[in-house]
């Protein structure tokens, strides 16, 4: 079969030949890889920064954001049948015992460091026109989200580090506070930065979850993303028009923060601007750039002073992978174009290495490996 490699030490990054897998457990399940998003963790595992292969390997089959069918189950699996659509978790358990958290499989908040991670971390990733995976790393899609299923990965971000605001919100015995099973519309008015895929996408699930919701980026107003926000009902900042500190005065306070851009020294110039009792989440990790100096002791004080909260947070769960096909599901049904729009262009597995490289404008871009 085909699939897309990394040499991680010499950067070398090509269309290969493997072997194509085949059931060697009870619990395999056989996929056939449909699409695979690209992000810009595959671009940094192209560019050398990070990226680890198997034991034994000295290449790395990247793609850890996919959508696949299920070929051929072993004889233990019981909820899935051949023609079924999956997407596939990325991070695996450690192997300790005392691991608390992978043995009561959340290893997305992993103790010891020693988790794997597909297409990224120690194991092959989804870049194949085959992979064999386990059950219980793969969450069922329904038919209708076939063709943005791809998005799924990336949201479970957002999925994720909803779940965390609504537990620590529950401090807060009023309007603001956040309850799972109702809509938590008053007063809390939400800050986005970044208009990525995964700043977008957490936009949406903000918006949908009854946020005022806005979204901070570097594009012009008016613009094709900014269109985009103002589709599911957003409000678009450009980073042009609003400086840093002027944001609490333009959305009324900032309640929660969702960080999407990797961007450290905009994300702790936000921090400073957070409100009293606000929530700030850190998703991105940022690559290897100089430092800067941070006002510490404003923030200090204000962490202390305004009851804050800053957390980040890092892949996510089978919880997260299926509330989020939930919620993609209600996207589709409440802003189907917006969903749509967010998958600039497919392309062919042979033209992955300009992808990496130079993709052009746009917002995700996949590679189909099948129809």
């Amino acid at each position: 079969m085909r699939a897309f490699a990394v040499v991680p030490e010499t950067g070398k990054a090509e269309v290969v030949g493997a072997d194509e897998p085949g059931l060697t457990g009870p619990t395999d399940v056989k996929l056939r890889v449909l699409d695979v998003g690209i992000c810009g963790t595959d671009r940094e595992i192209a560019a050398g920064e990070y990226g680890t292969p198997p034991e034994g390997d000295d290449r790395l089959i990247i793609g850890h954001e996919s959508v696949a069918q299920v070929v051929e189950v072993g004889a233990g699996v019981e909820r899935l049948s051949a023609g079924d659509l999956v997407v596939p978790s990325v991070r695996r358990p450690c192997p300790h015992a005392y691991c608390t958290a992978c043995q009561n499989d959340q290893q997305d908040f992993c103790y010891t460091g020693d988790f794997t991670e597909r297409g990224i971390k120690e194991r092959h990733g989804f870049l194949a026109e085959y992979i064999v995976d386990e059950p219980q790393y793969l969450t069922k899609l329904t038919p209708e989200l076939r063709d943005v299923g791809v998005l799924i990965e990336p949201l479970t971000i957002a999925e994720k580090a909803l779940t965390q605001i609504w537990g620590v919100q529950q401090r807060l015995p009023w309007a603001c506070a956040i309850d799972p099973t109702s809509r938590p519309s008053q007063g809390c008015n939400a800050l986005v930065l970044g208009a990525g895929p995964v700043g977008l996408l957490g936009a949406m699930a903000l918006a949908e979850s009854g946020f005022r919701t806005h979204v901070y980026s570097r594009e012009p107003a008016g613009g094709p993303r900014s269109q985009l926000v103002e589709s599911f009902g957003g409000r678009y900042l450009s980073s042009a028009d609003h400086a840093v500190d002027d944001l609490p005065t333009t959305m009324g306070g900032i309640d929660v923060v969702y960080e999407a851009t990797g961007a450290s020294k905009l994300a702790f110039d936000v921090l400073e601007e957070l409100g009293t009792n606000g929530v700030y989440v850190f998703t991105g990790v940022p690559g290897r750039k100089h430092p800067f100096e941070v006002n510490g002791a404003k923030i200090m004080r204000n962490l202390v002073l305004k009851n804050q909260v800053v957390f980040g947070t890092v892949n996510a769960g089978s919880e997260a992978f299926e509330s989020a096909v939930d919620r993609l599901g209600r996207f589709m049904t409440r802003w189907p174009d917006a969903v749509r729009g967010l998958i600039t262009r497919r392309w062919p597995l042979e033209e992955v290495d300009r992808l990496l490289n130079d993709p052009g404008p746009g917002i995700k871009h996949v590679v189909a490996l099948a129809e």
